[in-house]
């Protein structure tokens, strides 16, 4: 009984440091445009604080055409994009997520992911 429990223990205890290990390193970790800068109309400006690994910041701007949950997809003129509008939801910085609006989605790119920080509606004379 005693190995038993000591077995137990030691699954247990892997799987608690695994699922830590993976949390740490989650691409979703959580990210605060103001932390690193701010925006200025359409143009991203670092106020110098952030230092090593700077996301890339962007804005896109096209028609929703799909939202998946926390997935929208924009249609531009070149093709479409998903975007991950998360921590504009988090920040409550998005207006109505709705298919047909146009929107310019300001935010940054992690790898091959844009993480929307804030959406806004694209003004129709753009």
């Amino acid at each position: 009984m005693k190995i038993l429990n000591v077995l137990l223990s030691t699954a247990v205890l892997g799987l608690a440091l695994t699922t830590a290990t993976f949390a740490q390193t989650s691409p979703s970790a959580p990210y605060t445009d103001t932390t690193c800068g701010s925006w200025q109309g359409d143009t991203w400006t670092p106020n110098g604080s952030c230092t090593g690994n700077v996301k890339r910041h962007a804005r896109i701007e096209g028609t929703i055409t799909i939202v998946k949950g926390h997935l929208v997809t924009v249609q531009q003129s070149t093709g479409a994009i998903v975007i991950d509008d998360t921590p504009a939801l988090s920040n409550q910085f998005t207006g109505k997520v709705a298919v047909g609006r146009r929107i310019v989605a300001h935010g940054y790119w992690d790898g091959s992911n844009f993480y929307a920080t804030i959406i806004t509606t694209l003004s129709p004379s753009s």
